[in-house]
């Protein structure tokens, strides 16, 4: 069984920063990509930005050059670094990461449960 766990959300005021920590564990062969998704209330689920393994990182428009999504291979672990934060970037976060189970399987998707970014004074 696959487990993808967030943690970090929280309060914070507008300008400030928060680092959301995604963890993946369980019996894995690899992890093909992982994103960050987010979605606000009465809107639909963005994607944020992430990573393919062996490839580069992407940003949605409204985040680049204030995110930065970085990865631990070791403990298979992603962070997204939020800096410069807005009200409008109130939502709950999610990770969701690709991953197979056994060599030469097709990799599907695992989704944590969120974690809540509130950006208000």
């Amino acid at each position: 069984q696959v487990q993808v766990v967030e943690s970090g959300g929280g309060l914070v005021q507008p300008g400030g920063s928060l680092r959301l920590s995604c963890a993946v564990s369980g019996s894995i062969f690899s992890i093909h990509a992982m994103n960050w998704y987010r979605q606000a209330p009465g809107k639909q689920r963005e994607l944020v930005g992430g990573f393919i393994t062996g490839g580069g990182t992407n940003y949605a428009p409204s985040v680049k050059d204030r995110f930065t999504i970085s990865r631990d291979n070791a403990q298979n672990t992603v962070h997204l670094q939020m800096n410069s934060l807005k009200p409008e970037d109130t939502a709950v976060y999610y990770c969701s990461a690709d991953v197979s189970l056994h060599p030469h399987t097709v990799p599907f998707d695992c989704w944590g449960q969120g974690t809540q970014v509130t950006v208000s004074s």
